[in-house]
């Protein structure tokens, strides 16, 4: 994974993704500087956060992201191995700022109202020019 400020001129939709996980992370009381972004496909994101899920609580808690799956609360593993996820957000790949800082709440709160334990499929990856219409949707001006 490469910096989410890195951003290759040959993949468009990474500038929207960026400019998203700009309103994302501010939402959520944190910064760019937290992101990594994978620029293959599916494009993706990972966002690391210093709380820790009650159920895992001696291990690293962070927000993945793909144009496929949208948001995913995980934990980091021990190994090194991938990271677990507890939950999916669902609903869309771009949800709204506010929805995912909500969703991030529920998760650490083991609060299960919110999301889906099962993995969503939202949309198929590669369609860049509907990637970055519904990103550009979620960032405020």
């Amino acid at each position: 994974m490469t910096s989410s400020i890195d951003i290759p001129t040959d993949h468009h939709a990474a500038a929207a993704l960026t400019a998203y996980l700009r309103a994302v992370t501010a939402e959520l009381g944190i910064g760019l500087e937290s992101c990594t972004l994978d620029h293959a496909s599916p494009l993706s994101a990972y966002v690391a956060l210093d709380q820790r899920h009650p159920a895992y609580p001696d291990r690293d808690f962070a927000l993945l992201w793909d144009e496929e799956r949208g948001w995913a609360a995980a934990v980091e593993t021990h190994s090194g191995e991938d990271l677990i996820v507890v939950r999916y957000l669902g609903g869309t790949v771009a949800p709204t700022p506010e929805q995912v800082a909500r969703f991030t709440e529920a998760v650490l709160a083991d609060d299960h109202t919110i999301g889906t334990p099962d993995p969503p499929r939202l949309r198929t990856a590669g369609r860049a020019e509907e990637l970055v219409a519904l990103l550009g949707e979620r960032v405020r001006p």
